[in-house]
């Protein structure tokens, strides 16, 4: 009762939306590229071509984090249709802006942009971008693209994602267009406003306070996809809600995001740090929270019931090529082999035991 008590308190006082209250006024059209125009981002899944005129000279340079850059956005729809937005641009990320040439963006639109007629307007996006020149980190980007699909399997709680092909153009003229791809991920309020629940910002929760078959869900898709790059403390690569239902009072709701790291995506900078006992992306490890040998069954079950929507996912996706995806159903056969036998279940889930966290 004690702890319930606490994560309520802490949900009523953190639960500020962090950027900014929705608002669905309605703009007055001023001409036609600055009506309020529905863009459909995250309804469609062929890649979008965007454009982004700005100080990419300086931009690369990294001469500060919390430095940020004036610039203009342009959606490009058809030949003969786009919009464009002033935007003001901040890094974003830690480890991909430490060691990639084009880091990670926070673009922040002086004038929104809407998703479709319901939602709340957009404000600022994540932009995910490659971070190396050359096809691999072409297939970098694409990947961890995908493994976003993947996790859209499991639930309709999940980011949204679209994949992109970015003409970068530095404004000062010091540098050659640079076009690659990237990746649109849906902002928090569209996800709060699709899903009817709200944003939370706080250092005071762990897996202990999420809800158990969200949080559950999570780490065997992590330990599915090979993600250790993630945790709830610091809300690491995993953003945090709560519902205004009554049932679910004092529960966060997790959702994650940020999956360059995972072994799907097999990128060959994703070392993992010494010392948290793997030693390749590709080598497995849980760091769910505890729970019953029942309820670690029932919920491999449930991942095993879903391996053909998986491979579905994988087998239709129409922007990687056939050996990139033979990559990557024979890595997700490795875990999923161990569901299918009961020898091998009960030998995964006496690992899951072994390395899960007491919290």
């Amino acid at each position: 009762m004690k702890d319930t008590a606490l994560i309520i308190a802490l949900f009523v006082l953190s639960v500020l939306p962090s950027h900014g209250q929705t608002d669905t006024t309605y703009l007055k059209p001023q001409e036609q590229n600055s009506a309020k125009r529905y863009l459909q981002l995250f309804e469609n899944d062929d890649i979008l071509e965007v454009s982004l005129r700005f100080d990419l000279s300086g931009f690369l340079k990294k001469p500060d984090k919390n430095q940020s850059f004036d610039g203009i956005m342009t959606f490009h729809f058809s030949e003969t249709d786009s919009l464009d937005r002033k935007v003001t641009i901040q890094y974003r990320g830690q480890s991909r802006y430490e060691r990639c040439r084009l880091p990670p963006m926070r673009i922040i639109f002086r004038q929104p942009v809407y998703e479709v007629s319901d939602s709340a307007r957009i404000k600022k996006m994540k932009l995910v971008n490659q971070c190396q020149s050359g096809a691999l980190y072409d297939d970098y980007v694409i990947k961890e693209c995908l493994v976003y699909k993947l996790y859209n399997v499991l639930t309709d709680t999940c980011f949204r994602v679209r994949l992109l092909k970015v003409s970068y153009i530095d404004a000062e003229k010091n540098k050659k267009p640079v076009v690659q791809y990237g990746i649109f991920i849906e902002p928090e309020e569209l996800l709060a406003k699709r899903t009817n629940i709200i944003e939370v910002k706080s250092g005071s929760l762990s897996q202990k306070h999420m809800h158990p078959l969200m949080i559950d869900r999570i780490a065997i898709f992590n330990y599915m996809v090979s993600n250790w790059d993630w945790s709830v403390p610091g809300q690491h690569n995993i953003s945090v809600f709560s519902s205004p239902a009554s049932d679910l009072a004092g529960i966060g709701i997790p959702v994650p995001f940020d999956f360059d790291l995972t072994g799907v995506v097999n990128a060959e900078y994703a070392i993992p740090p010494p010392g948290i006992g793997i030693e390749t992306n590709r080598d497995r490890m849980f760091t769910g929270i505890c729970r019953t040998r029942e309820e670690y069954k029932a919920e491999l079950m449930m991942f095993l019931d879903k391996k053909d929507e998986f491979y579905s996912v994988v087998d239709n996706y129409p922007y990687l090529g056939k050996a990139s995806k033979r990559d990557i159903i024979t890595f997700l056969d490795q875990f999923f082999l161990q569901l299918e036998k009961p020898r091998s279940l009960d030998n995964l889930i006496d690992l899951l035991l072994k390395e899960c966290k007491q919290l």
